[in-house]
């Protein structure tokens, strides 16, 4: 199976990204070595191909994939990285729970916040790579409904839909010590004011759940 034309990589430079968290007024800086970030969330089309299922609410093929749960994208990037030949980056637990990340791997992975982060600043400093209107299907542009990925502005690194259609899921855990396994969300979705679409909102969800306005993209290990 070939399926690398419909999922674009872009080399991401490193770089440190300072992350914050609002409820608990902490601030973190974390360093990054370069790797690689899909220029879109995973379409349908593609989740289609590599598993053989459409759980979206919304169809369409080059809509992004929805109602995943963060252990449903793990398995994704798994399928995927075995279609193409590569080294897989998770190995999950028999218990269906627990999940390793081989970070030597050459697969297929979910992003770090600290990757999706500053793959969406892109350079930036502000709360968002431009005028919100002009990058994002939010609530007061969507017409609170999910649209095809790359309709908006891209950020200047080429990356689409950073803010705004769908949230997606990142590996980390959110805050163990109060939310357990919850894990993180970025970039806000279609339905989301304009508070939720900022490069540092952070969400959380449980790993299970599968909701209509999140979904996921790639990230692989290393630059070029």
């Amino acid at each position: 199976m070939d399926t690398s034309a419909e999922h674009e990589m872009i080399a991401v430079p490193p770089g440190r990204v300072t992350l914050s968290d609002r409820r608990t007024r902490r601030t973190w800086t974390v360093e990054l070595a370069p790797y690689r970030l899909a220029a879109h969330p995973v379409t349908q089309a593609l989740y289609a191909e590599v598993t053989g299922r459409r759980p979206s609410a919304a169809r369409g093929d080059r809509l992004p994939v929805e109602s995943v749960s963060w252990r449903d994208a793990v398995r994704f990037c798994n399928a995927l990285s075995a279609s193409e030949g590569l080294t897989p980056a998770y190995h999950l637990h028999a218990d269906g729970e627990g999940v390793d990340w081989d970070a030597s791997a050459d697969g297929y992975r979910l992003p770090t916040e600290a990757e999706w982060e500053h793959a969406c600043r892109a350079g930036t400093t502000g709360p968002r790579y431009g005028p919100l209107d002009e990058i994002a299907w939010y609530r007061s542009t969507s017409h609170e409904r999910i649209h095809e990925v790359g309709g908006r502005r891209p950020n200047p690194w080429g990356l689409h839909d950073m803010l705004g259609n769908v949230w997606d899921w990142c590996w980390d855990v959110y805050d163990a010590e109060v939310y357990g396994g919850y894990r993180v969300l970025r970039g806000g979705g279609w339905f989301d004011e304009h508070w939720s679409c900022r490069a540092s909102a952070r969400r959380r969800s449980h790993p299970s759940f599968q909701v209509d306005d999140v979904g996921f993209r790639l990230a692989r290990s290393g630059g070029g």
